[in-house]
């Protein structure tokens, strides 16, 4: 048996400011990790906890708790290796909101595989900085980098 979450809790002033595209894909990917994740810390390989995730002062917090919200370990990564990523995936965003209402299905389809691209290279590298902490799965080291953009807005 392998670790998860059983609950993610966002911590953060970003997240008053989310676009209703954005919003959706936070709600999407809340709703997807809690219902599907593998997320094992490698010092409690069989924890079903809750993960409350932020960002404090320029880097990523992962506070892990067990079900009754006991502190377990915090994990904290440095934002650098993602800013770029993050600007990038924001860029897109603003671009896909642009084609829809432009109306321009071939320009929201290109944005869209870019959209996954972006997906595939922050769930990468989610994976290697976790390495060693946490064994964490494909899909979501996926949906923690769509929170990590939520949470990494510019005030």
């Amino acid at each position: 048996m392998t670790g998860r979450l059983i609950k993610i809790l966002l911590d953060g002033e970003a997240l008053h400011r989310l676009s209703a595209l954005q919003e959706a894909d936070r709600t999407q990917a809340v709703a997807d990790l809690e219902a599907e994740n593998e997320f094992s810390p490698l010092s409690h390989p069989e924890l079903e906890g809750i993960l409350h995730l932020s960002i404090q002062e320029g880097r990523m917090v992962f506070d892990i708790r067990d079900a009754a919200e006991t502190p377990l370990m915090a994990i904290v990564l440095a934002m650098g290796p993602f800013k770029m990523l993050i600007k990038d995936y924001q860029m897109l965003l603003d671009s896909y909101a642009g084609a829809i209402a432009e109306g321009r299905e071939a320009k929201i389809q290109a944005i869209d595989m870019g959209r996954r691209g972006l997906h595939n290279e922050g769930a990468e590298l989610m994976q290697a900085r976790l390495e060693g902490k946490v064994v964490i799965d494909f899909p979501t080291a996926r949906r923690l980098f769509t929170l990590v953009c939520a949470l990494h807005q510019k005030l």
